[in-house]
């Protein structure tokens, strides 16, 4: 089975007053015990960054590591083969992407992902497993951009968090430049089970995500089954 979680904004990288989503992903593995790898690799590998995450999920049932592009860095072939979670922090989602091809880990991560490694993330943690995401990584306007298709389709993440991201979305389907977007607000997680969208994690009141498209010249935003999270 081939999973990917996409978090759409909060978490460990904001507050460390709630595991929801966390334990939520750490559930998805069928280990007791996983092991499971943060790349910080958006942020350029910050620190504090790295520190909120072994803050909160060293107080998990879950064996935690990271990796780092700009220190030392591992062997990533081995060091992902004995993973059984991913997740991928946000930040510069097309700088992100130009350092790991570089060092050949899309394919390391596709090779997991489809040996059934559960794949997670928020912001550009979430959109970079899909055909294309919306991102900020340029800050004049949000584009959108080619990522690393493990699932069909596109991504807005951030979408009720940022005020720009529902226009853009809009002009993008009204553009006939995309079909369809899933917009995941904050607080909230979509769920792949084999590349297809099967729940809407909630661990924030009033949040979802949503298949966002264009029917008679509306936009219109269908929320997927929920799920969600109490602690």
């Amino acid at each position: 089975m081939r999973q990917v979680i996409a978090i759409g904004g909060g978490g460990f990288g904001r507050t460390q007053a709630s595991n929801l989503i966390e334990q939520y992903i750490l559930d998805q593995s069928t280990k007791n015990t996983p092991n499971i790898c943060f790349i910080p690799t958006a942020t350029g590998d910050l620190d504090p960054y790295v520190v909120n995450f072994y803050t909160v999920f060293s107080k998990l049932n879950c064996n935690p590591s990271h990796i780092s592009f700009f220190k030392r860095t591992v062997d990533l072939e081995a060091h992902i083969a004995d993973q059984d979670i991913i997740f991928v922090g946000g930040g510069n989602t097309k700088s992100m992407l130009a350092v790991w091809k570089d060092w050949g880990l899309d394919v390391i991560l596709k090779n997991a992902y489809d040996r059934g490694a559960v794949m997670s993330g928020v912001s550009a943690g979430a959109i970079c497993w899909f055909e294309q995401g919306l991102t900020d990584s340029w800050a004049d306007e949000l584009k959108i951009m080619p990522c690393m298709n493990f699932i069909p389709g596109n991504c807005a993440p951030h979408y009720d968090e940022e005020p720009e991201r529902r226009p853009a979305t809009k002009k993008l389907l009204e553009g006939k430049v995309i079909e369809s977007m899933y917009g995941i607000e904050g607080g909230a997680a979509l769920h792949f089970i084999d590349e297809t969208p099967e729940y809407s994690v909630r661990f924030s009141n009033n949040k979802n995500a949503y298949l966002v498209t264009l029917q008679n010249d509306q936009v219109n935003e269908s929320p997927y089954p929920l799920r969600e999270l109490s602690s």
